[in-house]
């Protein structure tokens, strides 16, 4: 007898959920490095349109993506953690009040991050900027850390496997309404947001298609112009 299941999250938001995971690690890991800096650069304004998209799709989505089917109740959330201290929580098929809270604060911290990283390239405020955008960028990787643990904590708690629904899109039981997936609207968000990658968007900071070309025809992070002026000096030798 096969288990019932309800398709939860479509494939736009499961997208979205894994290439900005990917996107922030490797923005993270570059942070430090000028040999570097075209790829992290690139990767920001990636989290930046991947941001704008879930924006969006919180709007026009399906029903599990809308921001109208978070639970943001305050009292909620404390229910919910009460609930989980004595391992008896709530399921839900959509985020739970937690989760709910922990990704418009992830969204809130990239969005942030990614301001401030623009703006500094940009030369557009005070040095402090940086500061900022780095401090945004820190609490994110907490943040990050925190929903990774509790990941697996719900996954114990509820027996069900939360990552693999993640990649799969279904989760055990019948809800209330499967999700389905708006191509169209989709695509459209899609084209409108990542058309910086096509060279089509100018962006501060970043030589237009040089670190992507750099990627596709060697395989290696392409020298921006600040860092030739500089002589070439790199944070890694």
């Amino acid at each position: 007898m096969k288990t019932e299941r309800t398709l939860v999250w479509d494939l736009p938001t499961r997208a979205f959920h894994w290439l900005l995971a990917l996107s922030f690690a490797g923005a993270w890991l570059t942070a430090e490095s000028e040999r570097w800096r075209d790829i992290h650069v690139l990767l920001g304004y990636t989290v930046a349109a991947l941001i704008v998209f879930r924006l969006l799709w919180g709007v026009f989505g399906t029903r599990y993506a809308r921001f109208a089917s978070f639970t943001l109740d305050p009292r909620a959330v404390f229910d919910y953690l009460k609930s989980l201290a004595t391992r008896t929580p709530r399921h839900y098929f959509g985020h739970n009040p937690a989760g709910s809270w922990a990704i418009v604060a992830m969204l809130a911290l990239l969005a942030l991050t990614a301001a401030t990283g623009w703006a500094a390239y940009a030369e557009l405020g005070p040095e402090w900027l940086e500061d900022l955008h780095e401090g945004a960028a820190n609490a994110t990787l907490a943040l990050v850390l925190v929903h990774v643990a509790a990941v697996f904590a719900s996954s114990l708690l509820h027996r069900e496997n939360l990552v693999g629904a993640m990649v799969t899109g279904y989760k055990p039981g019948a809800g209330d309404a499967a999700a389905g997936t708006r191509w169209f609207v989709a695509l459209v968000l899609v084209g409108a947001v990542g058309a910086f990658w096509a060279g089509l968007i100018p962006a501060p900071g970043l030589e237009r298609g040089t670190a992507l070309t750099s990627l596709v025809a060697k395989g290696a992070p392409a020298l921006s112009a600040r860092g030739d002026r500089r002589g070439g000096d790199d944070d890694d030798d």
